[in-house]
């Protein structure tokens, strides 16, 4: 194991331990994020848009598995973006988690919930953020009326250059999840064309 994986390893074990605290008080909230050069602007109850295109888009996941109740909810677009399949996931090889790259002309379709800014502590925990895999991307996206919705915070990896295959239950979420949010027939018809890693070909 590399250090810089160790060291991940150690603070993600250590998230673990302290995320009730850091849950409960705003300001050592602060302070961890700071050790990742990360700022949460605002106070804990100002609100913020949290923009899902993976399994989070899911109202089970979202709402049920990562215990969220959002004040509001949008179908929303990031432009120039791509979705893509580029995380390894678990088990290694049968699993590509969804992530996101920055490429002109494209477009990737997902949710928008309106949280607070303590809730996405509580969120990033769920998703070991910012110790593993993901990060915040603070970005500008539309709704379906084209309107701008601003700030916006999104999650996004340093994925490998070649993408995967996501599990078949892992893809279902996002095929799901879009459908009953009514996302767009051509993104849907886009998710349906994603091939998982139990398929042949």
């Amino acid at each position: 194991m590399s250090l810089e994986r160790h060291l991940l390893f150690t603070l993600y074990h250590l998230y673990r331990w302290l995320h009730w605290p850091i849950r409960r008080s705003w300001w050592l909230a602060l302070a961890w994020y700071r050790l990742f050069g990360i700022r949460l602007a605002g106070g804990p109850d100002d609100p913020v848009w949290y923009f899902a295109f993976g399994a989070n888009m899911h109202p089970e996941v979202f709402c049920g598995r990562r215990g969220m109740s959002a004040q509001e909810s949008r179908v929303g677009c990031l432009r120039d973006y791509r979705l893509r399949f580029n995380v390894p996931g678990l088990p290694r090889g049968r699993a590509a988690p969804a992530n996101i790259e920055a490429r002109t002309g494209d477009e990737v379709w997902g949710v928008l919930y309106k949280i607070t800014q303590r809730e996405l502590v509580w969120l990033d925990h769920t998703e070991a953020v910012p110790v593993w895999r993901y990060t915040h991307l603070w970005t500008c996206a539309e709704d379906a009326d084209g309107r701008a919705v601003t700030p916006v915070v999104a999650y996004i990896a340093r994925g490998g250059e070649t993408d995967g295959r996501p599990s078949r239950r892992y893809i279902t979420l996002l095929r799901e999840g879009a459908r009953r949010h009514g996302l767009p027939a051509h993104w849907i018809h886009f998710l349906d064309d994603v091939r998982c890693a139990d398929e042949t070909g």
